[in-house]
């Protein structure tokens, strides 16, 4: 079969650079998914992308689609034949019209009776002409988190698309889409080699574009990026500091990366190393230099786009711009400091959090009494209490302050600063720039005491008002970011194993919201924690399946009452290193016959040892007892093994009571004493897991 390799780039203006690594990731994606249904044979699919193309390159795609076989229905057995078995002349025509002979038609049968079928081999288009209409319905198909909608056809697209080069082999691909039609021609790097570039197959693609200045390999670049910056701050004997943040976005945001070292005036080393830094990374996207004990320095490596410009001139104008932005940092940090950190609380009267729930001096006094609660429910020390109380009162302080008001990204940290040149100590200090953290995946979480109580007091009180308000997350739509709050509140409580269930904490934040909200008082708080909880363990969900937890494993584990995430993860882990055990196997089997007549026990009636009368399920009884006392004994400790042991022993007789005793027992009271004697025994199961959850090999 012959076969050629497909190159499809979409030429563009500069896409944001955060857009880039999922679209290419739809992009492959979306493009294997319509070639499988369109029956197109291939060997690999590789993406590529830069600000201004974003690269398909499928390898040895078939010339044609693969033929298929469809099944044809035609007429009923009793007309298609008459009483002797001949053919009529419905069935004649079916098979005529099929270009067939009778004898190649078969009967089968049918919800509707027996029927004639035929069997019609369908061959494949040739691969050029399927490109035609496959590829503007993947273009079409991609979504990015903003769009713009630009030409008469209003297209949709993050940015205009300016070109489509579409190659299959030799044979340009010639589909039409937003009013641009598809050619053999891509642009060169728009400032070191403009203009247009004829392409006469996909491996004169790579070559062309490089030599046209275009590295297209995001991979290659950021290698480039990081080795250049490296050498350029080791040339004077200095260290990057290189965020993989900024290095992945820098990576999208050129497409032949020109490095240079620049520098501002040293007195700007005054400011906090946060201000500078996030000066530098967050607004300039440039890289801070330090010297190699990790002090910063009054350097910082700059990624250009432009390499075919003087170094001079790019130098002097980010040099200058730099030194802008660090003079109004100085200008706000001077201002800011004139005031100690507890003056500005009062102001915080005045910045709303929400106009329903007040203003942030409200969530301050808020979160001092979810600390309270916290501290003593985990029994902190004096000092820390005392430390955790003080930083509640204080870790807004620093939104009222004109260096936040600049750089909002700066809040906690010039909390942190601002506490300290106040005189505050150094665990309050401390505590007010943790109780932001976990800030975003993969950041660290707090980690003193009194920074791990307020952390987790502003996460929850956070949910708490939003749902209390019935504000949600909808799709990729999250205002409030509920669902990183969330995502941070859990990472604490698990990583930390605090011995605190998840209800337990939002419960307090709810009453404390209620309590100061009139409106918000008629609330039913169960109603709340239950759907606060819902939404967390959804996010539990995808915590565990990122340490690799299996599905059927961690919906074991979750529907079940406990709420400590550590010791969730402990099951999990468990479950997960005893799937082959066979008390495993055992106990499931044992839960999920006691639960499906458990199902049926009336709410509120309590298993009545005196009602047991046979002798059959006084033994059950019996056995009942032993195991509860060994699930409890292995629970106090955390012994699951222990735990299955114990509750895969019950399974015999169980056997037993269902072969000898009658559940469902003509007498009412003796039947709900049973079934309500079953529910306990589900519930005793429920201390390890729902094992109905677990699937077995068949």
């Amino acid at each position: 079969m012959v076969v050629h390799d497909l190159l499809l780039e979409i030429g563009v203006e500069e896409i944001p650079a955060r857009f880039m690594p999922g679209g290419l990731k739809q992009l492959q994606e979306k493009a294997a998914k319509l070639f499988r249904e369109h029956r197109l044979i291939y060997d690999n699919i590789l993406t590529f992308g830069t600000p201004r193309r974003l690269i398909l390159l499928v390898k040895d795609l078939a010339g044609e689609q693969q033929g298929k076989e469809e099944k044809i229905r035609g007429p009923a057995r009793q007309v298609a034949f008459d009483a002797e078995g001949n053919p009529t002349r419905a069935a004649l025509g079916f098979a005529g019209k099929l270009g067939l002979g009778v004898e190649a038609l078969n009967i089968e049968k049918t919800a509707k009776g027996e029927h004639l079928f035929a069997v019609k081999k369908i061959a494949g288009k040739k691969t050029a002409i399927v490109l035609t209409e496959v590829l503007p319905a993947l273009i079409k198909s991609l979504t990015f988190p903003k769009n713009m909608f630009w030409g008469e056809n209003k297209i949709r697209f993050p940015r205009p698309i300016r070109w489509f080069l579409c190659l299959y082999g030799k044979e340009t691909i010639p589909f039409v889409y937003g009013g641009l039609k598809a050619g053999n021609q891509t642009q060169g790097h728009r400032f070191l080699s403009p203009g247009p570039l004829v392409v006469t197959d996909p491996a004169h693609y790579f070559s062309a574009v490089e030599e046209a200045g275009v590295l297209i390999d995001p991979e290659r670049r950021r290698q480039i990026i990081s080795e250049k910056v490296r050498a350029a701050a080791a040339k004077q004997g200095l260290q990057a500091q290189i965020e993989p943040a900024l290095l992945a976005e820098v990576t999208f945001l050129v497409e032949k990366p020109a490095v240079l070292l620049c520098s501002f005036p040293e007195e700007y080393l005054q400011l906090p190393r946060e201000v500078l830094v996030t000066t530098m990374q967050n607004h300039q996207r440039y890289f801070p230099v330090e010297d190699l004990q990790g002090q910063i320095g009054p350097f910082f490596i700059v990624v250009s786009n432009n390499g075919a410009a003087p170094e001079k001139i790019v130098r002097n104008g980010n040099e200058r711009v730099l030194k802008a932005r660090l003079a109004d940092a100085r200008f706000f940090y001077t201002e800011d400091l004139k005031d100690s950190l507890a003056s500005k609380v009062e102001k915080l009267k005045r910045i709303l959090f929400h106009e329903e729930l007040g203003s942030l001096y409200a969530k301050t006094g808020r979160l001092a009494a979810v600390c309270k609660f916290l501290a003593e429910r985990l029994d902190l020390s004096a000092a820390d209490k005392k430390a955790v109380l003080r930083a509640a009162y204080l870790c807004k302080a620093d939104l009222a302050t004109g260096m936040v008001g600049e750089f909002p990204e700066l809040q906690g940290n010039m909390g942190r600063e601002y506490a300290l040149h106040a005189g505050e100590s150094e665990a309050v200090a401390t505590a007010i720039g943790e109780h932001y953290q976990p800030r975003f995946a993969g950041d660290r979480l707090p980690g003193t005491k009194p920074g791990i109580l307020l952390a987790l007091a502003d996460k929850a009180d956070h949910l708490a008002a939003f749902f209390a308000l019935g504000i949600r997350p909808t799709g990729s739509q999250d205002p409030y970011a509920l669902r990183r709050q969330c995502l941070g509140l859990l990472q604490i409580l698990w990583e930390h194993d605090l011995p605190l269930g998840f209800g337990e904490l939002l419960g307090h934040a709810f009453s404390h919201l209620q309590e100061k909200n009139e409106s918000l008082q008629k609330l039913p708080p169960e109603k709340l924690l239950t759907q606060t909880k819902e939404f967390a363990w959804q996010r539990l969900r995808y915590l565990f399946q990122e340490k690799g937890a299996e599905h059927d494993l961690i919906e074991a584990v979750l529907q079940i009452p406990s709420e400590r995430i550590a010791l969730l993860w402990q099951r999990v882990e468990f479950l997960q290193e005893n799937r082959q055990n066979e008390n495993l196997a055992l106990a499931a089997a044992a839960y999920v016959r006691v639960a499906n007549l458990a199902r049926q026990a009336r709410p509120g009636v309590e298993l009545a040892a005196d009602l047991l009368r046979e002798k059959g399920e006084k033994e059950l009884y019996r056995q009942y007892s032993l195991t509860q006392k060994r699930v409890a004994a292995g629970a106090a400790v955390n012994d699951w093994q222990e735990m299955l042991t114990a509750l895969a022993a019950l399974k015999k007789p169980l056997d037993a009571f269902f072969e000898k005793i009658m559940v469902m027992d003509k007498d009412e009271k003796i039947r709900n004493n049973r079934l309500a004697f079953l529910m306990a025994i589900k519930n005793l199961y429920l201390q390890l897991a729902d094992l109905s959850k677990i699937t077995f090999p068949a």
